[in-house]
């Protein structure tokens, strides 16, 4: 049997899309997802693959503390290393900076001790993560500031504001992750240099699930590394073995078979699945043409700057060279005046040298005239 782009498919997976041809809906629904979710949807069918849990609709199903109390509170416990007892989750609508965010899954939670915490998976390493996460953080914590205090009126006060937790993630990480480092998990929060102890109410916690993977046995086995494991595995035979090494997975997993017969809504999550990530693209390629129009303006705003610097060389270097003309020029005067003044004193050396010839004919004349007077007298003339 062929499909989508001629691909040629397998005896397990021809006999999935047969039973989904028997429901029409379901087939067309098939059809609607490109090729990559095609055959993902697939490899959870024949048993290749678990389902992507760290999309958002599959992720919801499975940790959604109305389905399953206790599941995010412990998953929370595990990553920040503190009691966090989810109490329900809040809607998303309000958050300022939804529309803008590159995201596969984001859930917003409130504790027990009033407390918000924001999950959130990043498929692709956007920029600017710092800056982007602070304003989410920022966000999260002026919600809360808005509530309590609409709903504290006078009695309000800034203690009654609890911490924002911003949890993040990242399905790909950026190489700032990969650089001289070997840790997937990164906690963190304001401290100061003097080690003053005043605790502010932003908490982050990064975890980079793509160097999980990478020192997936490198560590101690712990809860913590159990549900991060489950997140990061997919292959069905690395799952079974994490049940074994982690018998309170099995639950999770088990549930997950359970969906082999809900087809219909396997496929709906399956396509919302992909039309986030289809927004999530469309935005993530204007963000790097963005950015790669930023960076080129950058440059022209470079080459303008070099080429205003030249520009000032070169005007220095032509009034040095108007200077240095001028000089020669009053060199040229000076040394005229004085060739001019040497060929006066040439002129009265040359007078002075014929007045002294003429003295000396003179001279001589009359030395001659004496010699002939002196012969006339010895002849007694």
């Amino acid at each position: 049997m062929q499909e989508k782009e001629n691909r040629i498919y397998t005896a397990k997976e021809e006999a999935v899309i047969r039973e989904l041809m028997m429901q029409p809906v379901c087939y067309q629904q098939f059809r609607g997802l490109n090729e990559r979710w095609q055959k993902r949807f697939l490899d959870f069918y024949t048993g290749k693959k678990t389902l992507p849990l760290t999309y958002d609709p599959f992720f919801k199903r499975i940790f959604h503390p109305d389905l399953h109390p206790g599941r995010l509170s412990r998953f929370l416990s595990c990553l920040l290393e503190k009691e966090m007892k989810v109490v329900r989750i809040l809607p998303l609508e309000e958050n300022l900076f939804l529309q803008e965010a590159l995201l596969i899954m984001d859930i917003l939670v409130e504790l027990n001790d009033g407390s918000l915490a924001n999950v959130e998976v990043q498929k692709i390493p956007y920029f600017f993560p710092a800056e982007r996460m602070s304003c989410y953080s920022a966000d999260l914590l002026m919600r809360q500031y808005s509530r309590v205090k609409g709903e504290r009126g006078k009695g309000f006060k800034y203690c009654d504001v609890k911490k924002v937790y911003t949890i993040v993630l990242f399905e790909k990480s950026s190489k700032l992750f990969h650089e001289g480092m070997n840790h997937y998990l990164h906690r963190g929060k304001t401290t100061f240099d003097t080690g003053l102890k005043l605790e502010l109410l932003q908490e982050y916690c990064l975890v980079a699930l793509d160097v999980f993977r990478k020192i997936l046995y490198d560590e101690g086995r712990n809860e913590r590394r159990g549900w991060i494991s489950l997140l990061a595995t997919e292959n069905v035979e690395e799952a079974l073995r994490l049940a074994e090494e982690y018998p309170w997975l099995e639950e999770i997993y088990k549930e997950m078979e359970t969906y082999m017969t809900r087809t219909e809504e396997v496929l709906e999550m399956f396509s919302e699945a992909l039309r986030v990530m289809d927004q999530n693209t469309v935005r993530y390629m204007i963000e790097e043409q963005q950015e790669q129009l930023s960076q080129q303006l950058q440059l022209i705003d470079e080459q303008h700057d070099k080429l205003d610097e030249q520009s000032r060389m070169i005007d220095e270097q032509d009034d040095k060279l108007k200077e240095q003309s001028q000089l020669i020029d009053e060199q040229h005067d000076k040394l005229n005046e004085q060739r001019e003044e040497i060929n006066k004193k040439d002129c009265q050396i040359s007078k002075q040298r014929a007045e002294m010839m003429e003295q000396a004919r003179k001279i001589q004349e009359q030395e001659e005239e004496l010699i002939r007077l002196k012969k006339l007298l010895e002849k007694g003339v």
